[in-house]
């Protein structure tokens, strides 16, 4: 191709932890190449690390090639002799179309190495960085091809990590940004491309957000590190706490990157635990004691972390990064889909940094942004100009139908006792008589009845949640309706409710009920009908039908046994208490407990989770459970079996499996 001659023969300069791993990718992929270091021990070192990898690969089947075939490609270099750069440098420099430079993060080191490289390289040669921290236009100043160096920043490990920023310096040229594109996705990784040279790029500036709101809460807002790795993981659903993940990459390594980046402008809240980690040389798993503690140096054990440690407010932790990602977007840093790749690639999220603003709402975002901002005193939470726009045009994400995405419009039926709104994939059905506590009557049931029918058959809807309006879920039926009725009427009613609670729990959807205030007698048995249980940290539950004359008429003398074990449930009911919503959490009457302003926030993410399942798969793993529990365990077991044998027919196991293969994340259709 005229201009671009084919990357054939590429450079490696640096054989440590990332140096190695770009050069056995380079090699995997066919190219011939040179790995240079300042030592041949070294050198030897990352052949032998190279070649375990390889022979991994090749047990796993991921290796089109022999072992030592690939091996044969890399040919080692020593890099410097008697303090200077070496002639064997020169030489493969000279033979290279592509140099990637990956020694250690000192802007002194990296132009010396590039003014070298300027001098023996070809001219059509690229001249790429592997920084994480440091600028391209002034390593690119050391040389006297500035257009034709770029920063190919991989991430640790080079081999297994899917991701590749590509960074543009001041004087990149589009067709340098092109022909490294086109390297990283022959070595099989995807790219995003940073237009323009910010310290930091994408990754490491919304990661430093991250782990400075995480710093922030535990110095200043009154949590522990094991709170907030705990709600990382569980309820952000983060692949590691922050401070987890500070251990496992190296204290260091975050200290130094961050220093880098703030002596370039980028404004940044000093840590005081990390600096105090990093003066006692507590690096985390290479040294063996971080922020948690390890069995030997360089072995790392997953920190044991509760799931009821989740009680840091997320939003303190997702808002100050998408305050970064929205600085970004406002500055033509990178688009929308880079930065959102970025973090789902780069970090491991289960979501876009702008996904998750759209599921928490961008007023959510600038509310918690401005409250930060004064209780810590960190002026740069001032909320981004793109977020107060966004805001005042009602821009809000799911719950508007449009934020950084577009989802369609909020569909919103209002019936005379409830409210349905469709938030595609979910929906919202919400008991919608706030005066008397959302109180159960005939005509509820018939309408809960009639939407369920109407959203089951929708296939943009893939999970309900059911919530009630006002301060309670739901305080129970209607006794006040019962004044004059005979009891044949109330036996007739006890069954429609009854039908009501049997379609809630054999329903081919998930079915999640968002408990706040009371869910007392029928509002209980509704709840227990449903799928999972969050709490409100103000709600109150019980079966206080006893203190009226008689017992629960939905379904409380037989669920409620079902989930909290007979006795338990007899006390409940016989005594007709009321019991918070952490006891009910304690007896598996409830799955987990939220603060009230969470609620619904917990409930639409662990909605938009689900969603993200295989429909099919999600009714069947229902069905085994629920049908299960009715029977004998060799019924169960063998409806679980017909069921495992009818999932492997569809095309969502298909999608499943090659997505999985592929490294990237399913799109299930329900086929």
């Amino acid at each position: 191709m005229a201009g671009k001659p084919e990357v054939k023969t590429i450079t490696v300069v640096g054989a440590g932890t990332m140096g190695h791993g770009i050069a056995e990718l380079a090699a995997i992929s066919g190219h011939k190449v040179y790995l240079a270091d300042i030592s041949k021990e070294i050198l030897d070192r990352a052949l032998e690390r190279i070649k375990w990898s390889l022979e991994k690969l090749s047990q796993k089947g991921q290796l089109r090639e022999g072992v030592e075939t690939v091996l044969s490609r890399i040919t080692p270099v020593v890099s410097v002799k008697d303090g200077e750069y070496s002639e064997e440098l020169a030489k493969a420099l000279s033979e290279s179309d592509f140099m990637i430079e990956a020694i250690p993060e000192r802007l002194e080191l990296k132009q010396a190495l590039f003014s070298f490289a300027d001098k023996h390289a070809p001219s059509h040669a690229i001249l790429a960085t592997n920084t994480s921290s440091l600028p391209i236009t002034e390593i690119a100043a050391a040389t006297s091809r500035p257009e034709k160096v770029v920063g190919m920043h991989f991430f640790n490990p080079p081999v297994l990590m899917p991701l590749v920023e590509v960074i543009k310096g001041e004087k990149t040229s589009d067709e340098t940004v092109e022909a490294t594109v086109a390297l990283a996705k022959k070595m099989g990784k995807q790219t995003v491309i940073v237009k323009k040279d910010v310290p930091g790029f994408i990754v490491n500036r919304i990661l430093a957000r991250v782990m400075e709101a995480a710093c922030l809460v535990v110095e200043k807002g009154g949590k522990n590190i094991e709170e907030v790795d705990a709600t990382a993981r569980y309820t952000l659903g983060f692949p590691m706490g922050i401070f987890e993940l500070a251990d496992y990459s190296g204290i260091d390594v975050f200290y130094y990157v961050f220093n880098a980046m703030s002596e370039r402008g980028y404004k940044a809240y000093k840590c005081r635990l990390f600096e105090e980690k990093f003066n006692a040389k507590e690096f985390g798993v290479k040294s063996g004691k971080g922020f948690y503690s390890y069995p030997e140096p360089g072995r790392f054990v997953k920190p044991a972390i509760p799931r009821e440690k989740a009680t840091v407010d997320p939003l303190r932790i997702i808002a100050p990064a998408v305050n970064e990602a929205a600085w970004l977007l406002r500055n033509d840093v990178a688009t929308r889909e880079d930065i959102d790749k970025a973090v789902k690639l780069g970090l491991g999220w289960p979501k876009g940094v702008f996904e998750y603003a759209d599921e928490y709402g961008i007023d959510k975002i600038v509310e918690a942004l401005k409250r930060m901002k004064e209780e810590y005193g960190v002026d740069h939470y001032e909320p981004d100009p793109l977020l107060l726009k966004m805001v005042e045009e009602g821009k809000l994400g799911r719950k508007t139908g449009k934020g950084f995405y577009e989802y369609g419009e909020v569909e919103e039926k209002k019936m005379k006792t409830i409210i349905v709104r469709k938030e595609k994939p979910i929906a919202w059905i919400i008991l919608n008589r706030p005066d008397k506590l959302n109180a159960i009557s005939p005509t509820m049931i018939k309408e809960l009845g009639e939407a369920l029918d109407e959203l089951e058959d929708d296939n943009d809807v893939r999970v309900i949640i059911l919530t009630g309006a006002g301060r309670a879920f739901s305080a129970g039926a209607d006794v006040t309706a019962f004044a004059a009725v005979t009891p044949i009427e109330i036996a007739k009613f006890s069954r429609r409710f009854q039908e009501l609670t049997l379609k809630m729990q054999f329903y081919t959807k998930p079915i999640i009920v968002a408990i706040k205030g009371y869910a007392l007698g029928g509002g209980l048995e509704i709840a227990m009908s449903g799928d999972i249980r969050i709490a409100s940290e103000d709600a109150m539950l019980g079966q206080p039908e006893i203190n009226l004359g008689f017992i629960p008429g939905a379904g409380g003398t037989q669920r409620l046994p079902r989930l909290v074990g007979p006795s338990r449930a007899k006390e409940l009911i016989m005594t007709g208490d009321m019991i918070p919503a952490r006891e009910a959490e304690k007896m598996g009457l409830v799955n987990r407990v939220v603060p009230p302003e969470l609620l619904e926030r917990e409930a639409r993410s662990l909605a938009m989770k689900l969603a993200e399942k295989p429909p099919l798969a999600l009714m069947a793993a229902k069905y085994a459970v629920d049908y299960g529990m009715e029977s004998n365990i060799w019924s169960g077991l063998a409806l679980e079996a017909y069921l495992f044998g009818i999932l492997f027919s569809t095309e969502d196991v298909i999608e499943g499996v090659t997505a999985f293969l592929e490294k990237r994340r399913p799109k299930f259709k329900g086929r």
